[in-house]
């Protein structure tokens, strides 16, 4: 785990501001290029301001991602798991598809550098699947699935996973269309969980 950051205070505003400053650079000329004296003078501050609150630009990255995020899957919580997997894929389109050039620019930076990867573990991803694992734990509780059903254990993996994979594969980003489609196809049958039928 990342030791504890020394944060001075700033207004939720004004970090705001640093968030927007670093994503905007980073879709304009990628994560090579982004430094924290770019975004501190976008943002006009001091850079030593930016080093005290996270220290490294892949940390900047990716508190500025989760920090901006629309996405909030520990709120989701409908009363059934096909429900709460459904809102979590509507909740996740939306993030995704209005960032088409920020995920490109994340897209190959990733691959290269595995501090960036660890920050991104830590604060996007980390809560994501643990989100998705307390839906998971809803359920068994309610009795809709048993706790060893086998394919368990790969529901955040396949869901996370189907968001990030399209865009490399096919060049397009997931809609909702396709997302409903690939739950339906490849989650809830193999969670013992009734898929509508098509109308």
């Amino acid at each position: 785990m990342t030791p504890p950051q020394r944060r001075s205070k700033i207004t939720p505003e004004r970090e705001r501001e640093f968030y927007e400053a670093a994503l905007d650079l980073l879709r304009e000329s990628g994560y090579d290029a982004l430094t924290m004296e770019g975004v501190a003078a976008r943002s006009r501050c001091g850079k030593s301001t930016l080093y005290r609150q996270w220290r490294t630009k892949p940390q900047l990255v990716a508190a500025a991602l989760r920090g901006t995020s629309c996405v909030n899957l520990a709120d989701v919580d409908t009363g059934t798991l096909a429900g709460d997997l459904r809102a979590a894929t509507r909740s996740a389109v939306v993030g995704s598809g209005r960032d088409t050039a920020l995920m490109h620019a994340l897209g190959h930076a990733v691959l290269q550098n595995p501090e960036l990867l660890q920050a991104l573990r830590e604060a996007v991803i980390e809560p994501e699947i643990t989100a998705i694992e307390t839906m998971i734990g809803r359920a068994v509780a309610r009795g809709e699935i048993e706790a060893d059903n086998p394919a368990v254990e790969f529901v955040a993996v396949q869901l996370i996973g189907v968001m990030r994979a399209r865009m490399m594969i096919e060049g397009r980003p997931v809609d909702e269309a396709y997302l409903t489609r690939f739950l339906e196809a490849s989650v809830l049958p193999v969670l013992g969980l009734r898929v509508p039928s098509p109308s």
